[in-house]
């Protein structure tokens, strides 16, 4: 058996995917950008083949041999100064990866999209996989890119006869969030007791490793061309917020802002970051975005896949142990630790 290449293998989940892997007994490469941060691959037995998404000439090495491929990698802020830029990683070098890798020879390709393509129902109900979504209904630049590149992927799944299976998950918490992603800046902002407010909506948490896990068992049991909800526990923003502070022995937020409020904040700190650089601590898509609760179901996937996942405080709790030992030493320790 040849080696499973893993892309975004030095970020968050798909580090998880290439641990997955490697107990799995799976020969590991992973594609990685020449001086970029490697801490999430330290200690594991893979192999690093360098390159870039947008670098024909690096995929193609990268593939070279491959008999599988987990395309975990995306461009992943809810701003940005330069969409195109988003678009080039998340469309075109998702297109590029894997036919490249069906060209070389890979019989099964696990593309890992989002439940930010997927379709909501109004009464916050949670969705899935089969609820419908247009491209107008997505907000800023990286759910729109998403959503091209995985109707991109089910084209090529029709078209061309491409071996993927899709996996869409929700929003993962627990450890190795080394950017962090938008979902690890909040835990940090709360664990430090910087959130004295929140907006009034509902998110998916799941255990990044039971993530990782769906992505092992949608490549073993998945079927081609359908897509599997990776997700968790529905939880309200003002619950998640009174499980880090539980977490952490601080007192959590009482104050609900209303969302006509917190637009025009978010309006002068994108205006801001324009100007002077850095990213805003609020963004006019994420305010938009928070005004439906992105409730979800992982029934299919529990179903066909026999997929599972713990506790969201569970997440929690290990996002802020690693957040705590990996540059946050100010975040509080839990009660009667």
């Amino acid at each position: 058996m040849g080696a499973t290449l893993v892309t975004g293998a030095t970020g968050f989940v798909g580090s998880a995917v290439a641990r997955r892997l490697l107990a799995a007994g799976h020969s590991v490469r992973v594609l990685a950008r020449p001086g970029g941060d490697r801490s999430n691959l330290e200690g594991l037995d893979l192999e690093v083949a360098e390159g870039d998404l947008t670098d024909p000439a690096s995929v193609r090495r990268a593939v070279a041999g491959c008999t599988a491929l987990f395309h975990v990698a995306a461009d992943y802020r809810l701003w940005v100064r330069d969409p195109e830029a988003m678009d080039r990683a998340n469309i075109e070098g998702t297109r590029m990866i894997l036919t490249a890798a069906a060209m070389a020879g890979a019989s099964r390709l696990v593309y890992t999209s989002s439940v930010a393509t997927l379709g909501l129902h109004s009464d916050g109900a949670p969705a899935d996989e089969d609820v419908p979504s247009t491209l107008a209904d997505m907000i800023g630049p990286y759910k729109r890119s998403k959503f091209l590149a995985e109707a991109e992927v089910r084209r090529l799944i029709a078209e061309e006869g491409l071996p993927a299976v899709i996996v869409n998950p929700s929003t993962p918490v627990g450890p190795r969030d080394v950017k962090p992603t938008p979902t690890g800046r909040m835990i940090v902002e709360a664990a430090l007791g910087r959130m004295p407010a929140y907006v009034d909506t509902g998110l998916n948490i799941v255990h990044v490793d039971d993530v990782a896990e769906g992505h092992f068992l949608a490549f073993e049991r998945g079927e081609i061309g359908e897509r599997y909800i990776l997700g968790g526990e529905n939880l309200g923003l003002g619950d998640i917020l009174r499980d880090i502070a539980a977490i952490v022995g601080r007192s959590p937020p009482k104050v609900k802002l209303p969302h006509g409020l917190v637009l025009p904040i978010a309006v002068l700190a994108e205006t801001w970051a324009r100007l002077f650089g850095g990213e805003p601590f609020a963004t006019v898509d994420g305010v938009r975005m928070a005004k439906k609760k992105m409730f979800f179901s992982s029934l299919k996937a529990e179903r066909a896949l026999g997929y599972r996942f713990r506790p969201a405080v569970e997440g929690l709790r290990d996002a802020v142990t690693w957040f705590r030992e990996h540059g946050h030493p100010g975040i509080g320790r839990p009660p009667g630790s």
